[in-house]
């Protein structure tokens, strides 16, 4: 069997990468490991960046539709001792038409980009399928029990965290862990839940996102090594924990049956060193994992697909294999993935530190970045993907309270060169250009 592309791995990272290559009339196979839908939580934020993605992929209507929009965020910081303070990250400060995010069953999305990519003669999907190494330059594949091999002018490691192609490769990661894990489960929700929240005390957080049918999904933080002891004390134990911090949820996280219902997930940080080696390359989580504070996980997978599929398409396309062409897919992506993961490991640190003094220090630290007009712009802006604002020295000391911060100042990011640019997401067009003039 043979492909122009073979991609190891069919989550919406890998899927987006075929979609993209079936567009352009590319052989493309996938093969998946998972004989159904998968019941283990993966991302379900949509940010900015890939809504434009998918609009230029002609999905973006049936992902629209099948979503729930989010406008903002808030923040509600509060304790027994303190008057509850709110603040929030609003979307709405992006530029149109893509200034707000959307919340959608990961599944769902995956299928809307598997029925997208199957209208396509190039594209050929296998499933189950285990990809099990390589052997003479071809993938071995595990289907139904039979061993075969699978010839490809490229391979592409889209299987995640545990990814046999980056071992096989001898690609290191070094891992980051946390004092802390995640429950996370989706409940029904009441009606005036609309935009996010995060809820957060001195010992914890709730973090509640709606979800389309009137479902919300909701991550809820706890020390590490107290799984076991949570689940012991029963499932009214859990929902008084809800309660407490949100109590509109009354009525509603009742519905939650068991603790099998709800999900244990484990953060970790961590980079690899090479996105590329020869024909073979890796995007989402088998190239990098980000703490999903920010959700990001399943955004930084599609933007490195879409990258990496234009490139491709391109090289297909001027009929160029040129072996250093492919590094440009790392080129544009790690310090994009670098500074993402960065920015998710500090707030990581600021919401999990049971420290009183620390928290005092995070409530200023939010007040600050969502009223200072160029501090909420550049957040907004380095989440949603559209471009990167990096903080100067002045930021800082605004972020810290040293001195006051800024108002009445207008932002006009639609003028704004940090906004990336066609000629940044795919630099060898300008490379292109360049050569034609």
């Amino acid at each position: 069997m043979k492909a122009n592309v073979l991609v190891i791995g069919g989550g919406v990272g890998g899927l987006t990468l075929a979609l993209k290559l079936a567009k352009c009339g590319i052989g493309v196979t996938v093969v998946e490991q998972t004989k159904g839908t998968s019941h283990m939580y993966k991302g379900e934020l949509v940010q900015p960046k890939t809504l434009q993605i998918f609009e230029h992929l002609g999905v973006l209507p049936s992902v629209q539709l099948s979503g729930h929009t989010i406008n903002k965020i808030d923040l509600i910081e509060g304790n027994k001792q303190d008057t509850p303070s709110k603040s929030a990250m609003s979307y709405n400060i992006l530029p149109k038409p893509y200034n707000y995010a959307l919340m959608i069953p990961h599944e769902t999305l995956k299928k809307i980009l598997l029925d997208e990519a199957s209208k396509f003669p190039s594209f050929k999907y296998i499933q189950p399928g285990r990809f099990t190494g390589f052997e003479q330059n071809k993938a071995k594949v595990k289907i139904n029990k039979e061993e075969v091999l699978l010839q490809a002018d490229y391979y592409i490691s889209a299987e995640g965290r545990k990814s046999i192609i980056r071992d096989s490769l001898g690609i290191q990661k070094k891992e980051k862990q946390y004092d802390h894990h995640f429950l996370t489960v989706t409940f029904p929700r009441p009606a005036s839940l609309k935009d996010g929240k995060i809820i957060s005390t001195d010992e914890t957080f709730l973090g509640l996102f709606p979800l389309p049918e009137n479902q919300v999904r909701s991550v809820y933080l706890i020390p590490k090594g107290t799984y076991k002891e949570m689940v012991e004390e029963g499932i009214d134990s859990f929902y008084k924990k809800y309660l407490k911090l949100y109590p509109e949820l009354d009525g509603y996280v009742q519905c939650i049956e068991s603790w099998k219902k709800i999900q244990l997930m484990i953060p970790v940080h961590y980079h690899i060193s090479d996105y590329v080696k020869g024909n073979v390359a890796l995007l989402g989580d088998a190239a990098h994992s980000v703490h999903p504070m920010a959700g990001e996980g399943m955004n930084l997978a599609i933007q490195d697909a879409d990258v990496l599929g234009e490139l491709l398409c391109w090289m297909y396309d001027e009929d160029n294999h040129t072996g250093s062409y492919l590094s440009y897919y790392e080129e544009v992506r790690k310090p994009r993935v670098q500074y993402v993961l960065k920015l998710s490991h500090l707030s990581a640190l600021a919401y999990s530190k049971p420290l009183k003094s620390f928290v005092n220090w995070r409530r200023k630290v939010i007040d600050q970045l969502t009223q200072d007009p160029v501090l909420h712009c550049k957040h907004m802006l380095n989440i949603s993907g559209l471009g990167i604002w990096k903080e100067s020295l002045v930021d800082r000391v605004i972020q810290s309270g040293v001195i006051p911060k800024r108002i009445n100042r207008e932002i006009e990011l639609t003028e704004n060169q940090l906004l990336f640019k066609e000629t940044d997401d795919y630099p060898w067009k300008k490379e292109m250009y360049r050569d034609d003039r």
